[in-house]
């Protein structure tokens, strides 16, 4: 449908077509809700695959990344050959025009306001079309925008003096761009391991972490699920600042990651502090224990041998600074309404609704921040929002 024929008002508005928007969109369809005039999903992207459909080729869905089925069509068994950003984009597609959900895309939600600041009364969403901006209200908003549009660089002092190349982990695209240089790999969770390893090669690779890497001898089964999040629901039920994942989940003890600990390509040398023209300066960690939560709750190092840093002071000369140090919840469309605490954080009544504005429900958010959780986030949401 074009975006013409958008109507001035929703009962409620979806935000996001990954995961957790496709899944609550079904839901509400199947509580009886019309698409295009109950609902709407508007989606920023061009088309169909949430932020799957901008990850790397090298990324397949195997033993360390996967995706959940999706209510009402199983997603089936993956093809390893190829890559994710394929399969779940046609996954995807197949499943918007299956059920016949109302996709509006390109369609970027420029912010959410409510009347005169008061937490009652229909929202009003300004969205971002390719012909102009337009405006529109609705009684609920599901926001399933997840964290890819906002990946987090911390600040270090002299990064913008960098006369190399800096890059996120949205930025990557093959390993071979790294051919011949030194790069600095940032951060300490899965993505960097795996990068790590695939960049070694085809550069020479530093890995820098805030803390010893956080290798966890603890078998990754249904009740480690559980256990995380459970850890990250006492965070988001209080309105703390999620924790960084890799801190809750630990690193698996699998071989690769431990052959890649015994050749030394995944051994942290500390973290950086300052960085110059051409190089890096290693400053003090910020701890010599693992400091894990959750599942991954402990300080001793499983894999000492991993963690090697620096002495203060010391300065390294590196061509890349490769930064794997995660991702925000992207809720910046949403300042307006003042969800955020004194924590940092939005308090969460539960897992999908926000305990300060009944009309607002984060689908995907905190503890259900996961290829499993945002299916069910989804459902919860979708079966809510359509009581109300």
């Amino acid at each position: 449908m074009p975006a013409a024929s958008l109507r001035d008002h929703y009962p409620a508005v979806i935000v996001g077509a990954g995961q957790a928007g496709l899944a609550a969109a079904h839901t509400l369809q199947t509580r009886g809700l019309k698409p295009w005039v109950d609902y709407v999903v508007l989606d920023a992207n061009e088309g169909a695959g949430g932020a799957w459909r901008h990850r790397w080729d090298s990324l397949t869905l195997g033993k360390a990344h996967g995706i959940a089925s999706l209510p009402g069509m199983p997603f089936g068994r993956a093809d390893e050959t190829v890559p994710a950003s394929v399969l779940v984009e046609r996954y995807y597609g197949e499943y918007e025009q299956e059920f016949g959900l109302p996709m509006l895309r390109p369609a970027r939600v420029h912010r959410v306001t409510s009347p005169e600041g008061l937490r009652e009364g229909p929202l009003a969403i300004e969205i971002d079309l390719a012909d102009g901006r337009r405006s529109l209200t609705a009684d609920r908003l599901l926001n399933a925008t997840g964290t890819w549009t906002n990946p987090f660089v911390p600040h270090i002092p002299g990064i913008g003096s960098f006369a190399g190349e800096q890059l996120h982990t949205v930025g990557y695209t093959r390993a071979e761009d790294f051919a011949g240089r030194r790069t600095l790999v940032v951060g300490g969770g899965l993505s960097a391991v795996q990068f790590l390893l695939e960049l070694a090669p085809h550069t020479e690779t530093i890995w820098a972490t805030r803390r010893p890497p956080n290798f966890t001898d603890r078998g990754f089964d249904a009740g480690w699920g559980l256990a995380v999040e459970r850890a990250v629901k006492e965070r988001t039920f209080a309105g703390e600042p999620t924790a960084s994942v890799v801190r809750t989940t630990g690193i698996p003890l699998w071989e690769p990651y431990v052959e890649g600990v015994r050749d030394g390509l995944l051994v942290s040398r500390g973290m950086i502090d300052s960085v110059g023209t051409t190089s890096v300066r290693f400053g003090e960690p910020d701890s010599h224990l693992a400091e894990g939560l959750g599942p991954a709750a402990h300080d001793d190092l499983v894999l000492p041998e991993s963690w090697r840093p620096f002495p203060a002071g010391h300065e390294l000369e590196v061509d890349v600074i490769f930064w794997n140090t995660g991702f925000r919840p992207a809720l910046r469309h949403l300042a307006p309404l003042k969800l955020r605490g004194a924590g940092g954080g939005v308090r969460m009544a539960d897992e999908v609704r926000v305990a300060d504005d009944e009309r607002v429900f984060l689908v995907g958010y905190g503890s259900t921040a996961s290829t499993v959780g945002a299916t069910r986030a989804g459902r919860l949401a979708g079966r809510l929002a359509a009581q109300e």
